[in-house]
């Protein structure tokens, strides 16, 4: 359904309605008064009358409109599915209530900044095989803000979102995708490069007081950074010894855990036990575990700058980046003997599989405990 309505910087009457899947405004060249409203209200009338008969002329309604030489192919009958932008906004529109904020921020920023200027113009059901393998190959030439090359998951994440909007279109408009058969590229091997158990002990006996046990935890839970930043005291039960991981912090906004597995429950070990009773005399009257003095959660861009990476300078550690906690975890888990199953739930993986490729050459013997071993391993070394 189209609408009227005036812009206060120009003071005249613009025409908004849909048309082929794409949105439409178009200037008049009249001010805003009631006759001029009602004049145009009836030209958007016929104008949707026009389009559900199939008969409406973007380029004889609008001559002026740089819109028209875009329609102009369409409207000549050479084509029956929509433009690109046009179907591609719609499909966004519509998955918005499946998808998560930060999600839907990525997916319009991937619309916006490479799959719209490259197809926009063309009918999704003149896309070709050909046109979206050229595509994934110039995105080899693309480099991000710190001139680094896009990876290999961005470049899948970004013909994954392609893929969707054509089979979506293919499906509604009855012709054969042309994604089929387009493999994603191989991604390279996780990079794990986790902490050995002394270097654990070092970094823990020199990091700022006030950061010591928010690395405690890290170590001796294998959370995520949203996971732990986004920690609140509802989800830490002492009782049961148990942190619910139910909410991530991920752009400076809670939310839920990206996907069934992400929801878990971790069993404390005494390590992250104590340091969860430390801190609640710290921030115990605050919604966050781990929080600012105005008990607003973490900025862990900030945290890495300013305590992490400066402290692996002073101790003469290799850079490595925060998340390598979560694999030291995973790896002191695995070299203590702890059921694979176990240490799968803990670090929310459905299976054991990714636990194995990623960690294989960590696993010195399987066992079958539920997280005692781990603790006598830390009781011999803290």
């Amino acid at each position: 359904m189209g609408k009227v309505y005036a812009r206060k910087d120009t003071g005249k009457i613009f025409i908004d309605f849909s048309y082929k899947g794409q949105r439409c405004r178009e200037q008049t060249a009249l001010p805003d008064t009631k006759p001029n409203r009602k004049k145009v209200e009836k030209l958007l009338e016929r104008i949707e009358a026009e389009i559900t008969l199939g008969v409406f002329d973007y380029a004889k309604t609008f001559p002026n409109s740089p819109r028209a030489g875009k329609f102009k192919k369409l409207d000549m009958g050479q084509g029956d599915t929509p433009l690109f932008e046009g179907f591609a906004n719609t499909w966004f529109e519509e998955m918005l209530i499946q998808w998560r904020k930060s999600h839907q921020s990525k997916i319009r920023m991937t619309l916006n900044n490479y799959l719209i200027p490259q197809f926009g113009e063309e009918e999704v059901g003149r896309i070709t095989k050909a046109s979206i393998l050229e595509f994934r190959a110039s995105l080899a030439k693309v480099t991000t803000r710190t001139q680094t090359p896009l990876s290999a998951s961005r470049v899948n994440q970004i013909m994954n979102t392609l893929r969707m909007i054509l089979d979506e279109a293919a499906n509604r408009y009855n012709f054969s995708s042309p994604y089929q058969g387009i493999k994603s590229l191989k991604i390279p091997r996780t990079s794990v490069e986790p902490f050995r158990l002394e270097e654990v002990q070092l970094i823990l006996e020199n990091v700022r007081a006030d950061f010591r046990n928010y690395y405690t935890v890290r170590f001796f839970t294998g959370m995520r950074t949203g996971e732990i930043d986004g920690l609140q005291w509802d989800a830490v039960d002492f009782d049961r010894r148990q942190i619910a991981v139910k909410r991530a912090l991920v752009n400076g906004e809670i939310e839920q855990t990206k996907n069934h597995s992400s929801y878990r429950i971790i069993d404390m070990n005494e390590m992250a036990y104590q340091a969860l009773k430390a801190q609640q005399t710290v921030t115990g009257d605050s919604d966050f575990v781990f929080c600012t003095r105005i008990g607003t959660p973490l900025s862990h861009n900030n945290v890495t700058k300013r305590v992490w990476y400066p402290l692996l300078r002073y101790l003469g550690l290799p850079k490595r980046t925060p998340y390598q906690t979560r694999h030291t975890a995973a790896t002191l888990w695995l070299a203590s003997g702890e059921n694979p199953e176990w240490i799968a739930r803990q670090m929310g993986h459905t299976t054991t599989e990714m636990l194995f490729r990623v960690y294989s050459r960590y696993v010195p013997n399987l066992t079958r405990q539920d997280g005692s071993a781990f603790e006598r391993l830390l009781a011999q070394n803290f």
